[in-house]
């Protein structure tokens, strides 16, 4: 069951830091950024605010209350952008593993989510061959995210840090 104590600039700052860990951000990365500041309802200055104080190594707003209900959807749409790729970097699974474990979203949870992105996927391409590999995609995530979202859960109960 996905809870949250997490708050929206926060979960953005360690989603970016979590990008810029190999020194970089790769497009896929950026798609998935715009998407995370729009689905956390960041303001326009927000993102930019967060980056500097990445950069420059300062504290930041934590933001608003992340609800169970809008961390799920937060989640969703973040997996959905990085599937229409078609192929998933080893990038992207671990955006998706840094999310899912700040909203403890749990593999019956992530289950579900994949199920629910199964049917968005197929409503809206026609392509036999588009939803082929795109289903391929998303069965192929599940053991990979939940591998690294268990290594992620492991360092961080370990009382390091989480990727």
């Amino acid at each position: 069951m996905t809870t949250s104590n997490s708050r929206n600039l926060d979960v953005f700052r360690s989603t970016v830091e979590v990008m810029l860990a190999d020194g970089r951000l790769t497009r896929e990365e950026k798609r998935l950024t715009i998407k995370l500041a729009s689905a956390l309802e960041l303001t326009e200055e927000q993102p930019a605010l967060i980056y500097n104080a990445i950069q420059n190594n300062t504290e930041s707003e934590p933001g608003e209350l992340v609800s169970m209900i809008k961390a799920r959807e937060i989640y969703t749409k973040v997996f959905e952008v990085a599937i229409v790729n078609a192929s998933l970097s080893r990038d992207e699974f671990r955006v998706l593993a840094h999310l899912r474990s700040v909203f403890e979203i749990d593999n019956d949870e992530h289950q579900s989510i994949e199920t629910q992105l199964r049917e968005i996927v197929k409503e809206k391409f026609d392509d036999p061959s588009v939803v082929d590999k795109m289903l391929l995609t998303l069965r192929d995530s599940v053991g990979l995210v939940g591998d690294i979202f268990d290594t992620v859960r492991k360092k961080t109960s370990d009382g390091g840090r989480s990727e």
